[in-house]
């Protein structure tokens, strides 16, 4: 599956530590493969139609949306500030 990335992801992706970085990327290949897979801990965001959070690691979290075919990447970053607005 292919990914979009909006450029609050972008700007949220440097912002995160080298390690982080890393676990997202190996998070992102479960994702291209399976956005349901069970280590990502996948679920709707409350309120919203069709979007979608999943957990990178404890503390950061991914909001995500079906794109056609492709998957939108919205933000990802610390679980409460991403959640406020996914």
């Amino acid at each position: 599956m292919d990914f979009i990335f909006t450029q609050r992801f972008k700007k949220s992706y440097k912002q995160l530590s080298k390690d982080e970085q890393k676990t997202l990327r190996k998070k992102l290949e479960l994702m291209g493969e399976n956005p349901h897979h069970p280590s990502l801990r996948t679920k709707k965001v409350q309120g919203t139609g069709a979007i979608f959070e999943c957990s990178i690691n404890m503390s950061v979290r991914l909001t995500w949306q079906y794109e056609g075919e492709s998957i939108l990447l919205r933000a990802v970053g610390n679980h409460d500030d991403v959640l406020k607005k996914p």
